[in-house]
């Protein structure tokens, strides 16, 4: 990674017009329009933006997966120093902030929370969120936030934090009770029929990845629904809606039953087939549903398939049209 680092450089451009219609047309995500421009791989690119060394239109960004219009203006400066405090989250990314929930939009590209291992010095969402909830005008003089959930690092769409003990464990109740509405829109490999994955996942199948088992004393039970809602040559667009919450639920069904998610880096191996390339983890958290924790309200919140998914999704629309 240092190696691909170093050969980067400094650059100022102008976002180029792309030559393509229909969604995804006029804007196109940074970590693409400095591939294109720059070359490198995805995670050298990503990791310039990460560390603050790219500005658009003289703002210091920090998620890859921003969406850049035709005519944008970008800077790279390698001896940009790191961020001290990065918030990498907008606050429009806040969909619903109240003194019990935070609903937020997760971009791409941004961890839930900081895991032992990661070496990333970017900082995790949880941590964005508390300091945009610092800054901000929403309730409460200080921004206490709990996890109850998390999404994949390379996994955009909705997430619900917690803001007090009460709202924590109701929202955990809820979880454990599969009462919670999760929506998902995935594009994967080849063709996919409408149908139901059940089986128990462990952490390690035997080859040191997670997947299912068919012993019925290990692991967790896992139930995901899927339904077709577009079918091209090469892919499926699906709705994954999930009974279970297991780690890795989606990408593991899918995968194991031949059809890997676009963009997967992990459940591929056994594919025999030309992988379509792709930015990142084709899954996006489209809906969220639960009972609010202070008075039992239903909230349910959507999320429009982000740019880098309908790039993909309308350059396979369009070679159906010829």
């Amino acid at each position: 990674m240092i190696g691909e680092m170093g050969s980067l450089r400094d650059a100022d451009f102008v976002v180029r017009a792309r030559h393509s219609e229909g969604a995804g047309a006029h804007a196109v995500q940074l970590d693409r329009a400095l591939r294109e421009e720059l070359g490198g791989s995805w995670e050298a690119v990503r990791r310039l933006v990460r560390t603050g060394k790219v500005r658009v239109d003289g703002d210091v960004v920090l998620v890859p997966t921003t969406p850049v219009a035709t005519g944008t203006r970008i800077e790279v400066r390698m001896a940009s120093p790191r961020p001290t405090e990065s918030l990498a989250v907008r606050g429009s990314e806040l969909v619903h902030v109240d003194a019990y929930v935070v609903v937020v939009r997760k971009p791409a590209g941004i961890s839930t929370v900081r895991h032992p291992s990661e070496s990333d010095p970017s900082a995790p969402l949880d941590e964005l969120v508390r300091a945009l909830l610092r800054k901000g005008s929403h309730s409460g003089s200080v921004a206490p936030l709990g996890v109850v959930q998390r999404l994949d690092r390379e996994t955009s769409g909705l997430i619900v934090f917690c803001r007090n003990v009460a709202a924590r464990d109701a929202l955990r109740r809820q979880f454990r009770n599969h009462s919670v509405h999760r929506r998902y829109l995935a594009l994967v490999h080849g063709r996919v029929a409408s149908r139901t994955f059940a089986s128990r996942l462990v952490e390690d199948r035997g080859d040191g990845y997670r997947g299912s088992t068919t012993n019925p004393r290990l692991g967790r039970e896992a139930v995901t629904h899927v339904r077709a809602v577009e079918t091209f040559p090469e892919a499926t667009l699906l709705e994954c809606t999930l009974e279970t919450g297991r780690t890795h639920q989606i990408r593991i069904h899918l995968s194991e039953a031949g059809h890997p998610l676009v963009g997967d880096r992990v459940y591929i191996r056994a594919f025999p087939k030309p992988l379509i390339e792709a930015p990142r983890l084709m899954l996006h958290a489209a809906e969220l549903g639960f009972e609010h924790p202070k008075d039992g309200r239903e909230m349910r919140f959507n999320d429009p398939m982000p740019p880098d998914m309908a790039e993909i999704v309308e350059r396979f629309r369009r070679s159906l049209r010829g």
